[in-house]
């Protein structure tokens, strides 16, 4: 099964993201997930066999019989917490999590078109992932206020996040005379670009072409109070 953690005043997300997953497996099941017992009760008319709305938050409820989760999304849920308590949140929704299940946690703006998540299982953070709608695109930069609350603090100078945003810039930049073949391949070649100065980019052009890019967290995890420093690149 799987969780939509946070889902808002209306359930769309939730029912997108079980009919997105109904197309690879017809059999899961999806829960989303309100602290607000207003908007579970108005998300009930989408409720259905293998769909559900309940009341809860990190705890993570699940209804009767649906096992663990194998998936916990949680999008614009932790921007309204302090950094401080950010650990704390993911060991709490990563707990709860089936073996082997993976917890996605990020910031998206309004209409989908800049955000940024951070995948995590039982052992913790894995990587991050920032994804952007192409065709709208001024600067890979531009994501920085959709960065996840654990980073987006840490946009300064001397930290890796900063860092990486800045050599995305950079190799943006360089890549602009590409723009005249499509936005698509100048962002191809801003990824090719950063990998090649260092940066351990994950994946390949199959998910680029989608407008992401994927590093480990090791290297855009925040640095420890007062440590200063530069990325790789």
């Amino acid at each position: 099964m799987v969780v939509d953690l946070g889902y808002g005043a209306w359930p769309v997300t939730t029912v997108e993201l079980h009919e997105r997953l109904r197309r690879v497996r017809p059999d899961v099941r999806v829960a989303g997930l309100e602290i607000d017992p207003a908007r579970v009760e108005a998300a009930r008319p989408w409720a259905s066999t293998d769909r559900a709305f309940l009341r809860g938050g990190f705890e993570v409820p699940v209804p009767a019989g649906w096992g663990d989760p194998v998936l916990i999304r949680a999008f614009n849920v932790l921007r309204q917490y302090p950094e401080a308590e950010v650990p704390d949140a993911w060991a709490r929704l990563a707990g709860r999590l089936a073996p082997g299940g993976v917890l996605v946690e990020g910031t998206c703006d309004e209409i989908g078109r800049r955000a940024s998540w951070v995948t995590l299982d039982a052992a913790g953070p894995r990587t991050l992932t920032l994804s952007v709608r192409l065709a709208s695109l001024a600067r890979p930069g531009d994501v920085a206020d959709r960065l996840p609350k654990v980073l987006i603090q840490r946009n300064v100078p001397g930290e890796p996040v900063h860092d990486w945003l800045a050599a995305l810039d950079r190799a943006w930049a360089v890549a602009a005379p590409l723009s005249a073949h499509g936005v698509r391949q100048r962002w191809l070649a801003t990824v090719a670009a950063v990998r090649a100065a260092g940066w351990p980019v994950l994946g390949g052009p199959a998910r680029w072409r989608l407008g992401e890019v994927t590093v480990p967290w090791g290297a855009v995890a925040p640095r420890a109070p007062g440590r200063v420093g530069e990325g790789p690149g």
